[in-house]
Formats: C-alpha cells, sequence, structure tokens
C-alpha cells in the first residue's frame, strides 16, 4: 500500500494520520475516473475495501467499505506520532477539551481534579 492508499484508509476510517482516533465511519465514495477510484480499486483487490458499484444514493458512485483486514492494516502502516514535550501535551489536551475557559483557569481546573482524585481515590 502506498502513502495515499494509506491516506484514503485513514480518511476513510475517521483517523488521523498516525493511526489515531475513534474509527466513526467506514466507507469512501468516489466515481470511475476519479482520482481516488484506481486506488480504492486497489485497495480492494488487497482486500482492505470492498466495492459496490453504481449506487443510486450516491448518484451512480461507487461505495467502498473498508474490510476488517483494512482497519488493522491502516493502523499498522501509520508512522508513529512524533514525540512531544509535556508542556504540549498539556496544551493539546486543553484544546481537546474544547472548555470556555482560558488556558491558565483550565490548569487550575485541571490541577484540582488531580488533587481531589488522589484524596477521594
Amino acid at each position: 500500500m502506498d502513502a495515499k492508499q494509506l491516506h484514503i484508509l485513514q480518511h476513510s476510517l475517521g483517523i488521523d494520520q498516525y493511526g489515531r482516533g475513534r474509527m466513526y465511519r467506514d466507507h469512501f465514495v468516489t466515481d470511475e475516473g476519479s482520482n481516488d477510484h484506481a486506488d480504492c480499486m486497489a485497495l480492494t483487490s488487497l482486500g482492505y475495501m470492498t466495492r459496490r458499484a453504481n449506487v443510486s444514493m450516491y448518484g451512480g458512485s461507487d461505495l467502498f467499505r473498508v474490510t476488517d483486514a483494512g482497519k488493522v492494516a491502516a493502523v499498522e502502516a501509520s508512522p508513529a506520532p512524533p514525540t512531544i514535550s509535556a508542556s504540549k501535551q498539556r496544551y493539546l489536551d486543553y484544546l481537546d477539551a474544547d472548555s470556555s475557559l482560558s488556558f491558565g483557569d483550565w490548569l487550575k481546573w485541571k490541577s484540582k481534579q488531580r488533587a481531589e482524585a488522589r484524596l477521594y481515590g
């Protein structure tokens, strides 16, 4: 599998470029003659996708579904994420929390949460 095919699998599954995240979808829709169709056909021949041709719900496009083998292959072929510092990870956690708090207030809240967890188990 090449880099473009890996990207198609990752996108089809809703995971990031490092194979992380919750796989919240499992399909890819494309037309014959599009840039991605040949890659989806190659993934189908590898057993990583299945094809349902000419689906009327998608305007006659082909529906490709990721197989269990394709899910495993997407995660295994994805590169390891870069190492990041603890401070950068804290900031990324803050962004993921998507709270209405400022970063400083979120850090104080997080510290309080950790302290309560130590006290109450």
